[in-house]
């Protein structure tokens, strides 16, 4: 169980939501799945506070050193570039984090700019950068050939300070970390914990299918929480809503779920599976299918799925190389397709059409919703993708360090045009 100082502790939410408390009742862990309370010495936490005297065995030496670095000297060899080993957007998609080989570093996305980077003195490998919009805390998790720390542990960490605070410790290796003001939840290989942010107390466990990739997604609206994790099932999703204390589960596909995302309110949840040629989009409430649109027709892995804020339109990014913007006509639960989102040449058919004569026979291919707007790049990398803060714009990271923003037309679609090209894993002198 966790065991924290609430006196030095940092509390995310200065100014929390009294409407937020039914998300931290004392009667919560009823909640809980069945199962002995023993089970929860799968999770423990100590704390290392004493700022004088740091942990050295859980944080490394770390340059802290923010300055320009000096172009290398001619006759010295230049230091390659590090390796990503982590890529993900904070909750509102205006930062991003970089997980890589030697330490993590944070950038803004708008306009495009190196915020930090800590680079650890020996080593340093972070395969788990989570932030929390843009407060100092940040957990971590270290991973790739020479680990920072051990793969097992959530480290806290106050870049007030340049430390971990403190660390969250588990018998297997952590796949994903997700955070919100007042939780922190942790992701095993089969086994997800949620805890109260402010004391490290445990809240709820939950068992999953086999989750190497560690998919969880929570919303981040104020008050009610809601969280979705795949289930017990292949192709099954479950959905907690905390707030009112109920659990949903939705056979959202045949085959293993690979991908999903919630909107910020939690109210609509996009799926995709290892065939990766539909994205269903489901009313986390009841478990409805409001929508399905169309990838492809060829099996590809889903990297990504994000809404934009007004759940207007969803991004999808592929192992084929392409991010596609799909129109999404179930953000209100009640809005009607937007006529400015229909191809041109497209007439209503008539009754009497050989379209409308054959529609009951025509394989389901023919009459899907295919994406609006597309952009190409290599094939082979892995990308991310995420709606901009300027409007109609895409914002693309990829695992070989690059940033691209793009724009697409809402109205004609078709390809996106680039509007920027960065790469973070540039020395900090270049940007």
């Amino acid at each position: 169980m966790a065991t924290v100082s609430s006196s030095s502790w940092p509390n995310p939410n200065p100014n929390p939501d009294p409407t937020s408390a039914s998300d931290s009742d004392s009667t919560f862990p009823s909640h809980r799945d069945r199962g002995d309370e023993t089970d929860s010495l799968d999770s423990f936490s100590s704390m290392s506070l004493n700022s004088d005297e740091p942990n050295q065995n859980s944080n490394r030496d770390v340059n802290i050193n923010q300055s320009p670095i000096s172009p290398p000297t001619p006759n010295l060899p230049v230091t390659p570039p590090p390796s990503v080993l982590h890529l993900s957007f904070n909750q509102d998609h205006a930062c991003f984090a970089v997980g890589t080989d030697r330490g993590f570093r944070i950038l803004n996305c708008d306009p495009f700019r190196e915020i930090f980077r800590r680079d650890f003195d020996r080593g340093g490998g972070v395969a788990v950068v989570e932030m929390l919009f843009r407060c100092n805390i940040l957990a971590l998790v270290g991973g790739g050939p020479d680990p920072q720390y051990p793969p097992n542990k959530v480290m806290i960490w106050d870049d007030h300070q340049g430390r971990c605070i403190g660390e969250l410790s588990f018998r297997s290796d952590v796949r994903s970390v997700r955070l919100r003001r007042d939780r922190i939840i942790v992701v095993l290989e089969q086994k997800i914990f949620v805890y109260n942010f402010s004391d490290l107390k445990l809240m709820h466990q939950i068992e999953t299918i086999a989750n190497p990739k560690g998919l969880c997604a929570v919303s981040q609206g104020v008050g009610s929480m809601v969280l979705v994790c795949p289930g017990l099932q292949k192709g099954q999703v479950r959905i907690e809503h905390y707030a009112s204390k109920r659990t949903k589960f939705v056979m959202a596909h045949d085959s293993r779920i690979a991908c999903f995302a919630l909107t910020q309110d939690g109210h609509l949840l996009a799926t995709a599976s290892s065939k990766g040629t539909l994205i269903r989009v489901f009313n986390t409430v009841d478990g409805t299918l409001r929508q399905e649109v169309r990838r492809g027709a060829d099996r590809a892995e889903i990297y990504s799925l994000a809404f934009s804020s007004n759940a207007q339109w969803l991004a999808v990014s592929s192992d084929k190389g392409t991010v596609h913007v799909f129109g999404l006509k179930v953000n209100s639960g009640s809005q009607v397709k937007d006529s400015s989102r229909i191809a041109p040449d497209a007439t209503p058919s008539s009754p009497s059409s050989s379209l409308s004569l054959f529609k009951g026979v025509l394989p389901k291919y023919f009459s899907s919703e295919w994406s609006v707007a597309q952009f190409r790049l290599v094939e082979g990398t892995q990308y991310i993708a995420a709606f901009g803060h300027q409007k109609n714009t895409v914002v693309i990271l990829g695992m070989d360090g690059s940033f691209y923003r793009c724009q697409f037309d809402p109205v004609n679609g078709g390809e996106m045009s680039q509007i920027e090209y960065h790469n973070c894993l540039k020395p900090p002198s270049v940007f």
